[in-house]
């Protein structure tokens, strides 16, 4: 690729917007009710209160073009935006709208949010096969934050001085997961604080949004915890979670470990690294055994499920003398508590397949989640759960493009679909959007629009 000719610039057109994109990803989201599920639960008071539901649309579009801090939210306010969008406010109206958030409110755009997923469920392919089956991941994440100004940082479990973000997801065999829950704690919170409280929003929101089929929820060990189980039972879910290597839960292994006859091995179609080894893996062996759990509360309190266990043969590290031989076998052992119906192999499958809420955070913090950009805990709280409105937007749309597009990451779909130049004109008093000519991913935006409001008028100039 090379530069033809000597250029020159000039930033003069006021017909020209750089995130075309976003007229149908917000007609979208005006048909799924975000603007009037704000308008009926947010009520924030004062003047930084009013008009929420501009507000709230207002961030949610700047996160969908890639705004990931306060000052971003100016991407909306250049070109023609003004002609395609009305009400867009200033960054600085909006951060004092964030700073007016207590912990009520953020409940209340918890409850938006857990709204706008039902609808954006009930109007696109957001997640076939919930009827069957649907999965609940809850994991937590240590967002790092700089400085001395930010309410509630701290050094947490992981080490690095940030908020804790706990986060639930929701997918099916065939749907890519959608957050149906977020909270934010402080940076010095342990994973499974207040975690029973958000796997019951969680199940709630999965089930409403059309989650009626066999929902379990999946979590690691750091989860593995009585009322976390509680909270799942009582929702009407099962639970598949990483069992942590109790003196009970290692007897229950040590048990199983006895007879060789349990044991089924099985081969992973693709290997996996193992950080702890060092390695890759792709074969295992896996064993299960009845196990009751929270033996030292009441016997009302304690859950008797199953024990799947999954044991993994160790090798000499690398470097050691070759000319050892092996004395006797040893293994690593990791456990899997569950109460799920599934066969045993399959059940062991299905919980491995938890690691896909790593896939989710790994893209909120490549977008939204980039910064928690404010110095007070609510407003940052409040962020986040805009950032889950604005990740679920994004994959309904993607859903609404094609097959490629409802998989794809959020960075995927903004760069083909989102961020499109386009000039504005007129044509018998209505807009017309001319996108560039070739564009690769033409044939999806236009399914896009076409799925989201009203088609897009052919351009004849």
């Amino acid at each position: 690729m090379q530069l033809l000719h000597g250029v020159s610039a000039g930033f003069d057109d006021p017909n020209l917007v750089s995130c075309a994109g976003l007229v149908p990803v917000m007609s979208l989201a005006q048909r799924c009710g975000l603007g009037r599920l704000t308008a009926q639960r947010l009520t924030l008071a004062g003047a930084g209160g009013a008009n929420p539901d501009a507000k709230v649309a207002c961030l949610v579009a700047g996160m969908v073009a890639g705004a990931d801090s306060i000052d971003d939210m100016d991407v909306l306010r250049h070109g023609g935006m003004g002609r395609l969008f009305a009400g867009v406010r200033a960054p600085s109206t909006l951060g004092t709208f964030l700073r007016g958030f207590t912990f009520g409110h953020v409940r209340q755009l918890d409850s938006i949010a857990a709204g706008v997923l039902r609808n954006l469920a009930a109007h696109t392919p957001l997640l076939p096969g919930a009827g069957q089956v649907a999965w609940v991941d809850v994991d937590d994440t240590v967002r790092a934050t700089y400085g001395y100004a930010k309410q509630g940082t701290g050094h947490g479990y992981s080490g690095v001085k940030g908020l804790n973000a706990l986060i639930a997801t929701v997918s099916t065999p065939l749907a890519a997961p959608v957050v149906c829950a977020t909270r934010l704690r402080k940076g010095t919170a342990y994973s499974v604080r207040g975690a029973h409280r958000l796997v019951a929003d969680a199940i709630r929101a999965a089930k409403a949004a059309g989650a009626t089929g066999m929902v379990v929820l999946r979590a690691d060990s750091a989860f593995y915890s009585q009322p976390v189980v509680a909270a799942a039972r009582r929702a009407g879910a099962r639970f598949s979670i990483t069992a942590r290597m109790t003196p009970a839960v290692a007897a229950a292994i040590a048990a199983i470990a006895d007879s060789d006859d349990a044991w089924t091995p099985i081969t992973y179609p693709n290997a996996i690294w193992d950080e702890t080894e060092q390695r890759l893996i792709s074969d295992a062996e896996v064993a299960e055994t009845s196990f009751t759990a929270f033996r030292r509360r009441n016997a009302g309190e304690q859950v008797a499920a199953r024990l799947i266990v999954r044991r993994v043969k160790r090798l000499n590290p690398p470097g050691e003398a070759d000319g050892q031989g092996e004395l006797f076998t040893t293994w690593r052992y990791h456990a899997v508590f569950t109460d799920t119906p599934l066969p045993m192999l399959q059940a062991e499958q299905t919980h491995r397949g938890h690691a896909v809420i790593e896939q989710v955070i790994a893209d909120l913090k490549n977008s939204a989640l980039a910064h928690l950009p404010s110095g007070k805990f609510t407003a940052n709280a409040a962020w986040l759960a805009l950032a889950a409105i604005a990740f679920n937007l994004t994959r309904a749309a993607g859903c609404l493009s094609s097959t490629f597009h409802a998989r794809a990451t959020t960075a995927t779909i903004r760069t083909q679909l989102i961020t499109v130049p386009a000039r504005i004109a007129r044509s018998a008093r209505r807009l017309v959007l001319h996108l560039p000519r070739d564009w690769p991913w033409q044939h999806d935006w236009t399914q896009l629009h076409n799925q989201s409001g009203s088609p897009p008028t052919p351009a004849t100039t």
